[in-house]
């Protein structure tokens, strides 16, 4: 179980950034709980200041209905708290005003997340965000500077076009988090050039440390009032579980608020 400093801003404002020696950054998420990742590692990490609660297998109950089993939520979480207003605004789909909440926390370098994202997001937009059921917010948790670097170039991007920045970051993550050559640096710059960024617009979002700050705050938040220890985790309805899900899970689980 590998600890993470989960204070980056200092490292990241550099000019230039250094980010070639962060091979280490698909290690940083949990596990233990989630259903299976293709590409998944068997190391996980949790944030240096918590106490990783992913390291014991969820206990289930059975969904009656569709014979789909639940994962036990860890705890109960104030969710008139959790949807208030943070230091960076939201990056949500759907109407705030849906009966369903769902907010993830989630991290940029972890391969679960990355799962989830590819595998379940869209199929769940398409079933319960698009028909008014679920408003669902993605809230940062980066475990390390390239999760934090991410995040940035992901708030720098055009407005509307932050969600869209996050999933193809996503989908491209083994190529800018672990490149061959290890110049992690360089395959972000690449891969955000694709999304429009120069090298100087890049710079420049990276070495804004206002936005590092928020970024951070966003993280910090979640892990002090909410409880948020490995990714990604997911706060439903004044519920907290943690670790990736299928769609039929999450589905289920949705249901289950409504």
């Amino acid at each position: 179980m590998t600890k993470i400093d989960l204070t980056p801003t200092r490292r990241i404002l550099l000019s230039g950034i250094a980010l070639g020696a962060l091979s280490m950054a698909l290690t940083a998420c949990s596990d233990e709980k989630s259903e299976p990742a293709a590409q998944a590692p068997a190391e996980t990490s949790t944030p240096a200041t918590t106490t990783a609660q992913a390291e014991t297998p969820a206990e289930t109950t059975t969904a009656p209905a569709a014979n789909v089993e639940l994962p036990k939520a860890d705890r109960d979480v104030d969710m008139a708290e959790v949807m208030k207003p943070g230091p960076l605004p939201e990056l949500a789909y759907g109407d705030p005003n849906a009966p369903v909440k769902v907010v993830e926390y989630m991290s940029m370098t972890c391969p679960h997340c990355a799962h989830f994202h590819a595998t379940t997001l869209d199929p769940i937009k398409q079933k319960y965000v698009d028909s008014g059921k679920v408003y669902f917010v993605v809230r940062e948790f980066p475990f390390d500077p390239a999760a934090t670097a991410a995040f940035m170039l992901a708030r720098c991007a055009p407005e509307g076009q932050q969600l869209p920045f996050i999933s193809m970051f996503l989908k491209q993550q083994r190529a800018w988090a672990a490149p061959s050559d290890g110049d992690v640096r360089g395959a972000m710059l690449q891969n955000a050039k694709l999304a429009g960024f120069t090298q100087e617009s890049f710079e420049a979002c990276l070495t804004n440390q206002q936005l590092a700050a928020d970024v951070s705050a966003v993280r910090d938040r979640g892990a002090k009032e909410f409880g948020v220890q490995s990714t990604p985790t997911f706060l439903i309805n004044g519920k907290a579980y943690s670790g990736d899900m299928s769609v039929d899970t999450m589905s289920a689980l949705i249901d289950s608020f409504l």
